[in-house]
């Protein structure tokens, strides 16, 4: 009897542990139930944006590296080597090419980045990151740079005989690289390696109410400054021009630097619109799932439109500098042609009637009347 009350006392202990087990098991789920999915919403996952970004990027970027570094490394070594920098539009040209450059050193490590998790470490992270910024916002602050000085090259003339010197120029290209760097620091500061769902990933964590603040930076100084010197500068330029008897000398020296800032704004304006509308999301109505997924997606287009840009300014300076032109085939024949074909010397052969057709004393009218 006392047997058969013990068994049915375990008995009845078992099955109210058993009960508060469960209990407690359903009691888990629902909190981790109500903390994963609150509202019953689910995460926003946007693999879509990860498989476009691993699939399309690095060939994108590839291209972009190979193009541009070409290109503006020819450039530098045709300005250096044929023009030996005797104006203040070489210096600014130069750095500008340069700028180019370090913005495009980073681009391997983005492509391999959207492919693969980030796997050089936090201080390689911000390193590359303020390489890119530092490029980007050296571009802009050069493209103005060239506008300000066609504007006082054709508007005033007589002045800039005594203020466009090369000694000017390299002072104002320190001042410009000490800028870009200042406004850069924000950017390379809250940007960091951290680990995420897919891996390490190395991107911009700005404190809360810090994004908008870089966002709108950002715009004021790659749309909104550019925008306004060149209204001023052009329109002032635009108005000597129909003043100007030669006019077609003067647009030589006009159209060049105008391809360069309308270029910069065709590559680089929508990548700084979409970043507008991915900062101010909920003032856009845009903070649901599929609005954020199609606005990165949009993002990753864009900023790879804009860093195609690095390879279009060499491709100007071809095609509208009638000087650089000639700058580059001299250069060709001289240090490419000449080591390539040895028993070939009509592909390097200059005669002294080509060099004398391309020194000219005066730097600045020639440069003027050629535009580059």
């Amino acid at each position: 009897m006392a047997d058969n009350m013990i068994a049915q006392f375990n008995y009845v202990l078992s099955t109210a542990n058993s009960l508060l087990t469960m209990n407690s098991i359903e009691n888990d789920e629902e909190i981790t139930t109500t903390f994963e999915y609150e509202d019953g919403i689910e995460p926003c996952r946007k693999t879509n944006v990860k498989q476009m970004a691993a699939t399309l990027l690095p060939p994108l970027y590839s291209l972009v590296f190979i193009f541009g570094f070409v290109g503006n490394l020819l450039v530098v070594l045709t300005l250096i080597n044929c023009k030996k920098l005797k104006s203040m539009t070489d210096i600014y040209l130069l750095n500008l090419a340069i700028s180019d450059l370090l913005f495009l050193l980073t681009i391997p490590f983005w492509a391999y980045h959207a492919e693969h998790e980030w796997v050089l470490g936090n201080v390689m992270c911000q390193l590359f990151t303020g390489l890119y910024h530092i490029g980007y916002f050296g571009g802009i602050f050069f493209i103005i740079l060239l506008t300000i000085d066609r504007y006082l090259a054709i508007v005033h003339a007589v002045f800039a005989l005594k203020a466009r010197k090369v000694s000017f120029g390299v002072g104002t290209s320190v001042i410009t690289w000490m800028l870009a760097v200042i406004v850069s620091l924000p950017g390379t500061l809250y940007t960091k390696a951290q680990k995420e769902d897919n891996g390490i990933s190395c991107g911009p964590y700005f404190p809360s109410g810090f994004k908008a603040i870089h966002t709108i930076m950002r715009s004021v100084l790659g749309l909104v400054l550019p925008l306004l010197v060149m209204i001023i500068c052009y329109s002032g330029i635009l108005k000597t021009l129909l003043r100007c008897r030669n006019e077609k000398k003067k647009h030589k020296a006009v159209r060049l630097i105008f391809a360069i800032m309308i270029m910069y704004f065709l590559f680089w304006a929508p990548y700084n619109i979409v970043l507008l509308l991915d900062t101010f999301q909920e003032p856009s109505g845009l903070s649901n799932c599929q609005s954020t997924s199609h606005l990165d997606q949009a993002m990753q287009v864009t900023e790879t439109l804009g860093m195609t840009h690095c390879c279009i300014n060499p491709i100007i300076y071809a095609f509208i500098g009638e000087k650089f032109r000639s700058y580059l085939s001299r250069f060709f024949r001289k240090h490419i042609a000449k080591h390539l074909c040895k028993q070939c010397p009509a592909f390097y052969r200059e005669t002294a009637d080509r060099v004398s057709s391309m020194y000219t004393p005066s730097t600045g009218e020639q440069e003027v009347s050629a535009g580059l």
